[in-house]
């Protein structure tokens, strides 16, 4: 039975468990609901994210990686934390199999603004594993029912070694699309690497994506962030059309807490998504 109480986990089942990558700590769970009313309910979108919970564990705000147009099920990509610290959620979410059952409460939190991003050119850029709900994001706007409400879409996406690439498969298919421009990138290649060597923010500067009716969409290691920012800053992107997310900074997800404010504003629930005029407008403790 579906309840409205938001601090009580819906119950979802581990029905696929993929490794994304060789160093084995990123590995996304693609989660069943156990009850229909439940699923019906879940109503996301991408930027969104949701509270994991394991019983006897504790839980952990995750970035919803599908898109709401994947439908059956909700997947999220999670990285291990704290291996030899025992009863940390994501240890545990590791150690677990297929047909485990864990706890599900959301979704939460604000998700990328797709009323403006309507009839715009997107520029997606992110870095290792925080691609998660940009990827989300890329899925939903190429969908069929979607792909016409948006204008060109370009993804820039790297990662420090081609193992350490997430959604290798997905990023392989949107190579092959017409309606797409995909640059994969990776510091540095090993023998069997055909693809673009370079970091993200050179990469940027290369692909020189045009600011006209444009949004960046931008989220990675903080040490990328800062070095991509004065590129788009160069080619002409106002600060109201880069939007990244705080996702470090989500807690239990309801702004009770306390944990997740900077300023007056509540990463939980007033975001995690924001503008970067947005973030300069508060203190700066973020």
């Amino acid at each position: 039975m579906c309840s409205n109480n938001p601090y009580i986990p819906m119950p979802v089942e581990i029905v696929q468990i993929i490794d994304e990558v060789d160093t084995h700590d990123i590995k996304s769970f693609r989660l069943k609901f156990l009850n229909p009313e439940d699923e019906a309910a879940f109503q996301y979108l991408p930027g969104q994210f949701a509270e994991l919970s394991i019983y006897g564990r504790g839980e952990s705000p995750i970035g919803i990686a599908s898109s709401p147009t994947q439908k059956g099920y909700v997947e999220f990509t999670v990285q291990r934390a704290g291996a030899i610290v025992p009863g940390l959620v994501t240890a545990a979410l590791h150690d677990m199999d297929e047909g485990a059952k864990i706890g599900l409460r959301g979704p939460m939190g604000n998700s990328w603004p797709i009323d403006f991003l309507e009839k715009k050119n997107i520029v997606v850029v992110g870095g290792g594993f925080a691609f998660t709900t940009l990827r989300s994001l890329v899925n939903y706007m190429l969908h069929e029912d979607n792909r016409s409400r948006f204008g060109k879409i370009t993804v820039i996406y790297g990662a420090r070694t081609p193992g350490l690439l997430c959604y290798k498969d997905e990023l392989a298919a949107w190579g092959k699309r017409d309606d797409i421009q995909t640059v994969i990138t990776v510091d540095k290649g090993d023998e069997a690497w055909t693809g673009r060597e370079g970091f993200v923010p050179n990469v940027c500067k290369d692909v020189a994506p045009s600011p006209d009716n444009t949004v960046a969409v931008i989220c990675g290691p903080p040490i990328m962030i800062k070095f991509t920012l004065p590129v788009f800053f160069e080619l002409g992107f106002s600060k109201e059309n880069i939007l990244t997310s705080l996702e470090m900074r989500m807690k239990c997800g309801i702004g009770k807490c306390g944990r997740c404010n900077v300023g007056y504003k509540y990463v939980c629930t007033d975001g995690p998504v924001f503008s970067l005029a947005e973030l300069e407008a508060l203190p700066r403790d973020f």
